[in-house]
């Protein structure tokens, strides 16, 4: 199995067990990790479905969520106006 398959069955492995909350999630991303970080460039390999499960067992292992949308106050800049500096 070359590196880009065996990178794919990780991401595989780790579907399966965020679906079963398994002990094996830290040890999958590890193995992705590792494997992203020998050969950065397989990460383009992936489809957004596979990077979506990375992210998820990632959000998972942490317990942290990401953002996924800006909440509008009544003060402050508007978001067309809001630059790098500002996140």
């Amino acid at each position: 199995m070359n590196m880009v398959e065996q990178l794919k069955f990780n991401v595989a492995a780790l579907q399966e067990q965020l679906l079963s909350s398994h002990p094996m999630i830290p040890t999958l991303l590890r193995d992705i990790h590792k494997q992203l970080g020998e050969d950065p460039t397989n990460v383009t390999l992936l489809s957004e479905e596979e990077i979506g499960i990375v992210v998820q067992g990632l959000m998972k292992q942490t317990q942290q969520e990401i953002a996924t949308s800006i909440t509008k106050s009544g003060k402050g800049k508007a978001i067309k106006s809001l630059t790098l500096e500002d996140i």
